[in-house]
């Protein structure tokens, strides 16, 4: 396997801004008094989505309702595991929940609960998808499927004419491909983001294989010794819960990063990106639906992913109070601040960028698709 070039950035160039921002909102911190981690708010938002996960399970490995009643379990299990994985895991493998990294740790392991593994995904997300946000060849986000072309520059294939009408079902498929495929592939690769020949240590084997046993028990062997159901019932309700959580964590991401205002780079021949970073991730980032407070509480604050990516170590409960300061700097430094009132707006904007992704004729310009 071919080893990983390096990209770099110039952030030689446009530093005003990176120290601007991050000084007005060093600013909001420090004059209202507030920790940059997790508040009484998202502690609360913590425990009910772990109360609904837990309760949901519970309830059903109690055999005491019927098989409706269980089924629509499952459905409630996924809405919370993307909650879980949006509003606690997300912010503690990036070291945001707490100041303390062992109740970040313990957290994180939250992810691994759902089936996936943290570890694996701090690299995967936190260095490389937030290194080289939407550049192709680099950022894994933008490799789903051979069959959904996330990049104006990756190669076309005739599926992709129809991929505005499979890509969504391929997003629901996720959370399947990654408890059972993802995380063993990616710990194989042995060359993986910035690193080349990548050792991972014995102790994340041990917990990938210990954790992954642990949630194939409780998952599916479980239920088939406890409860008086047929394996068809079993694949039914494990289906519902996979499915529910992956199209809700698949759209909700792709929202971010691929709609019709975000750029999609790519490095000079010395493979540098000729801007600073952080110019960088607010061209390719965009947020979505900042009024609407019901999704903010749900999707723990990525729908401020412009902010989240600027500033990965704040919790994101914090992320609609200084979302106006990194708007209004942007604006006045003449950089762009993508963004979509609705979320059903942005959801239309991704249906479009794919309709032209999947368009053989399609010709990329950087100002916007």
């Amino acid at each position: 396997m071919a080893t990983v070039e390096k990209v770099t950035f110039n952030n030689r160039t446009s530093r005003e801004f990176s120290k601007t921002v991050k000084q007005r909102v060093d600013l909001y911190f420090e004059e209202n008094g507030l920790s940059r981690h997790a508040n009484r708010q998202m502690v609360l938002k913590t425990v009910i989505m772990l109360t609904l996960f837990l309760g949901s399970y519970a309830l059903i490995i109690s055999g005491r309702f019927s098989l409706g009643a269980m089924w629509f379990l499952t459905f409630v299990m996924g809405v919370a595991a993307a909650g879980i994985g949006f509003s606690i895991a997300h912010d503690a493998l990036h070291g945001a929940y707490s100041s303390n990294n062992t109740v970040n740790r313990t957290l994180g392991f939250t992810f691994d609960l759902l089936g996936a593994n943290g570890y694996i995904w701090k690299i995967t997300h936190n260095i490389i998808h937030h290194t080289y946000t939407n550049i192709h060849g680099h950022d894994e986000d933008l490799e789903v499927a051979g069959f959904i072309r996330l990049s104006p520059h990756s190669e076309f294939k005739m599926i992709h004419r129809v991929q505005h009408i499979l890509a969504f079902f391929a997003y629901s498929l996720a959370m399947v491909f990654w408890v059972f495929l993802k995380d063993y592939k990616n710990f194989l690769k042995p060359n993986i983001g910035p690193y080349n020949n990548k050792n991972h240590p014995r102790s994340e084997w041990i917990i990938l294989f210990v954790t992954k046993a642990a949630f194939y028990t409780y998952m599916l062997v479980l239920p088939m010794l406890l409860l008086d159901i047929t394996w068809v019932h079993l694949l039914i309700g494990f289906l519902t819960l996979q499915l529910t959580t992956g199209v809700i964590v698949g759209i909700i991401f792709q929202l971010a990063h691929v709609v019709e205002e975000t750029e999609h780079p790519l490095p000079d021949e010395k493979n540098m990106i000729d801007e600073h970073w952080m110019i960088h991730e607010m061209v390719t980032t965009n947020n979505f639906a900042r009024d609407n407070k019901a999704l903010c509480w749900f999707v723990g604050g990525l729908n401020f992913q412009i902010e989240h990516h600027l500033f990965p170590k704040t919790c994101s409960i914090h992320y609609p109070a200084i979302s106006p300061i990194v708007e209004e700097t942007a604006r006045e430094f003449g950089i762009p601040y993508n963004h979509h009132n609705t979320f059903f707006e942005a959801v239309a904007s991704h249906y479009r960028t794919l309709k032209k992704f999947g368009n053989p004729d399609f010709t990329y310009s950087k100002a916007g698709l």
